[in-house]
């Protein structure tokens, strides 16, 4: 059961060389988390593993990004984008995420792997406003419709920007280190 966590404004960041990295199973439950996802979002192993991956799920997140991402993995393909997550102290931490479905020497799906890294600040000054958009959005309909109407929100934005699509977007506004 995930946890009522009240968010607070306690932004932890990423170090320029940390990276966070987990795997879950097929149904997004926590198989793995290294030292730094536990001290980062405060959960201790025990509190991770077998629990699904939206325990640190912010709830300043568009729940449209979610379904992208999952459309995404279940078509096989890698997922790329940037996330505010939330820490058990109710805090929170902008992560750059990239998401890979991960399968058996057979070629089974057997879950996936997320690596995540400190994002470039003048990215998030671009994804911020989308995201609050997309929420603004999200609460103007019903429960059902919110994360595709946010969703339709976000691929006109990406259009509107000239890119390919939307990993395109996002990996041309992740420039390590300002470069």
């Amino acid at each position: 059961m995930k946890p009522t966590i009240t968010p607070n404004n306690n932004e932890k960041k990423l170090a320029d060389d940390d990276f966070i990295v987990s795997k879950t199973d097929t149904s997004g439950r926590i198989t793995y988390a290294n030292r730094i996802f536990m001290e980062i979002a405060g959960y201790p192993e025990h509190q991770l593993l077998g629990i699904q991956h939206n325990i640190i799920r912010h709830p300043d997140m568009p729940r449209g990004v979610f379904r992208f991402m999952w459309n995404t993995l279940k078509a096989g393909d890698e997922f790329f984008g940037f996330a505010k997550n939330l820490c058990r102290d109710g805090g929170y931490y902008w992560v750059f995420a990239n998401i890979t479905p991960d399968y058996d020497k057979d070629g089974k799906l057997q879950g996936y792997y997320s690596v995540r890294r400190n994002p470039p600040r003048n990215a998030l000054g671009v994804i911020i406003p989308i995201y609050q958009e997309m929420l603004a959005i999200e609460k103007r309909h019903s429960v059902k419709d919110a994360p595709d109407k946010s969703l339709e929100y976000l691929f006109d934005v990406v259009q509107q920007s000239g890119a390919k699509n939307y990993n395109s977007l996002v990996l041309s506004l992740y420039k390590p280190n300002g470069v």
